[in-house]
């Protein structure tokens, strides 16, 4: 579902991939559901003609959390924060932000992802501006979203998204 799909189907890998046990290779891959104004940031993959959020890789030594951001402000240009409580309150270790979701996708034959799913919201001030390549990239209200052609998977996580976001 993610777009760190799209980084299998002709983008770059983000370091060496070794096989488990089982011989599937695994990445961690980051995605984020941005909800501003009642609409959700989507766009149209180039090559995967898939409408998705924005998402890929958590690259060697980041933290998911920082690839989330990394991700969006890479695919938009827009500067977010993730929404979700921390699991614990200082003092201690930082806490990262708990995903929505954990999934588990495979991507070809012994290859998988493990996509940590998020919730966010552009940073504030925020005036709307994408700066993105991607088809369609844009902030999409319901209706919109219900004209798009979403996997089943993506169209759940929209409806989610918004519930949990406005």
């Amino acid at each position: 579902m993610s777009a760190s799909v799209a980084e299998d189907a002709g983008g770059s890998h983000a370091g060496p991939r070794s096989a488990g046990r089982d011989g599937v290779t695994r990445d961690l891959a980051a995605t984020v559901f941005v909800a501003w104004r009642g609409k959700l940031l989507m766009h149209r993959h180039r090559k995967l003609g898939m409408w998705l959020p924005c998402g890929g890789h958590v690259e060697p030594h980041e933290l998911p959390d920082d690839a989330a951001v990394r991700e969006v402000l890479e695919e938009a240009g827009v500067h977010v924060e993730l929404v979700g409580e921390p699991p614990l309150s200082p003092p201690g270790p930082r806490q990262l932000t708990r995903p929505r979701g954990v999934q588990l996708e495979t991507i070809g034959p012994g290859h998988e992802h493990i996509d940590l799913i998020y919730l966010g919201r552009p940073v504030e001030p925020y005036d709307g501006r994408l700066d993105g390549g991607e088809e369609g990239l844009g902030w999409y209200d319901r209706a919109a979203l219900e004209r798009l052609e979403l996997t089943d998977e993506v169209r759940a996580w929209t409806r989610l998204a918004l519930e949990e976001l406005e």
